[in-house]
């Protein structure tokens, strides 16, 4: 299902809405476009994320789905943003690898580095290949949930960034992650198997996305 795309990446089509911030964009990619990673805002709105895109130096995705399944493209699709993170390493997924492979102990930055040593189809897709999409959603705290002990000083917002659950997309979000993620892979040529949760490519919390579904019949056009 192919759409318009202008020389800068913005999609031209009725179900998208321009809502671009150029804060976000961190210039034009060096490389082809090889995968999409889908997150979610650990917010309730979308005007909230919309507006946090505005403040100097920003990080976004370049598409934010809000509950009712209205799609923002918040940054042009040529255009790298900072959304992904320090990669996991793909070869322990694929089994090309194992951890005696790597420094003991080795930290998210220096795997990172190691990662974007090889070719970017031997490695999950970076800042520099991946778009991005967000959908509005918010990691909550169960209830009457208590931290570890050595984790009673830490910020709210830390616990909930660690332990918190993210809500399920709505029917709505998935129908409409289902539509673009089909638009961008035939429209960009990017393969199936190269769309991500998130938690899968980088080290963030395991509920993000986790009820993502992209794979929804869409009608056409």
């Amino acid at each position: 299902m192919l759409v318009e795309i202008d020389e800068h990446g913005m999609i031209s089509h009725a179900r998208v809405r321009h809502a671009r911030s150029l804060q976000i964009e961190r210039g034009k990619r060096a490389g082809a476009i090889t995968g999409i990673v889908v997150h979610q805002t650990d917010a309730d709105t979308s005007a909230s994320s919309l507006n946090s895109y505005k403040r100097p130096k920003a990080n976004g995705a370049h598409f934010l789905i809000d509950k009712d399944g209205t799609i923002y493209q918040t940054a042009a699709i040529y255009q790298r943003t900072n959304h992904v993170g320090p990669l996991q390493a793909r070869c322990l997924v694929m089994k090309k690898c194992s951890l005696s492979d790597f420094p003991e102990k080795v930290e998210p930055t220096a795997m990172h580095r190691m990662e974007m040593l090889k070719a970017p189809a031997d490695r999950y897709p970076s800042n520099m290949e991946a778009v991005g999409i967000e959908m509005v959603g918010r990691a909550r705290l169960p209830v009457g949930f208590k931290p570890p002990t050595k984790q009673l000083k830490f910020p709210i917002e830390k616990i909930r960034g660690i332990h918190g659950i993210y809500d399920a997309p709505t029917p709505a979000q998935n129908q409409s992650l289902s539509w673009l993620v089909r638009v961008l892979q035939d429209s960009m040529q990017i393969a199936e198997g190269e769309v991500f949760r998130h938690p899968v490519v980088s080290r963030k919390n395991p509920t993000e996305a986790e009820g993502a579904i992209w794979t929804l019949p869409v009608p056409t056009p």
